[in-house]
C-alpha cells in the first residue's frame, strides 16, 4: 500500500491506498491524459484527489473515478494498453503519495482544452496536458473566463 496524504492536505494525516485505489487512479490518468505530459497527468490526478477531499463527491478514489458521466466512458472497464502505461503508473503513484500539480489549486473540474462552453461559472486556473482545469464559482467571482496558456513544455 502507498502512504499518502488524503486529499492533499497534510493536516488530515496519513492515508493508506489499496491496490484498487492505485488502479482507479491509473485508469483516470490513462483515459484522460495518457497522451499528455507528466504535468497533465499529475493535474488529472490532482482533480481526482480534490474531489475525494470534497463533501460534494464520493470519498474514495474509485468512487470518484467511477462516478457516472464524470470521466471518460468505460474508464473502469476498458483495456489499458499503451506504451504510456509506465508513465501513467508512475504519475498515479506520485499523486497517491502526495504530489500535486500546484496550478490546479482547488479545481475539481476539467475538459479538453480548446472547447468552450456557454456557462458563466467556470473560473479557469490551468491548461496542462491538453486539458483545461477550472473551479466552479458564482458568476460574479469568476475572474478568468478564458483558459490560461498551457504550461506543458
Amino acid at each position: 500500500m502507498l502512504a499518502g496524504c488524503s486529499g492533499g492536505d497534510s493536516s488530515r494525516g496519513s492515508h493508506r491506498y489499496t491496490q484498487r485505489d492505485v488502479e482507479c487512479m491509473e485508469r483516470a490518468i490513462f483515459f484522460e491524459a495518457n497522451r499528455s505530459s507528466r504535468e497533465g497527468m499529475i493535474a488529472v490526478g490532482t482533480v481526482v484527489m480534490n474531489r475525494v477531499a470534497s463533501d460534494e463527491f464520493p470519498n474514495t478514489v474509485c468512487g470518484v473515478v467511477g462516478q457516472k458521466n464524470q470521466f471518460a466512458p468505460g474508464v473502469l472497464t476498458r483495456p489499458m494498453n499503451s506504451k504510456a502505461l509506465p508513465d501513467v503508473r508512475e504519475a498515479a503513484r506520485a499523486v497517491l503519495s502526495g504530489e500535486r500539480q500546484a496550478g490546479v489549486r482547488n479545481a475539481r473540474f476539467f475538459h479538453t482544452a480548446g472547447y468552450s462552453f456557454p456557462y458563466d461559472n467556470m473560473h479557469y486556473v490551468l491548461v496542462a496536458g491538453g486539458n483545461a482545469f477550472y473551479e466552479k464559482r458564482k458568476s460574479h467571482l469568476v475572474t478568468q473566463r478564458v483558459p490560461p496558456p498551457p504550461i506543458d513544455r
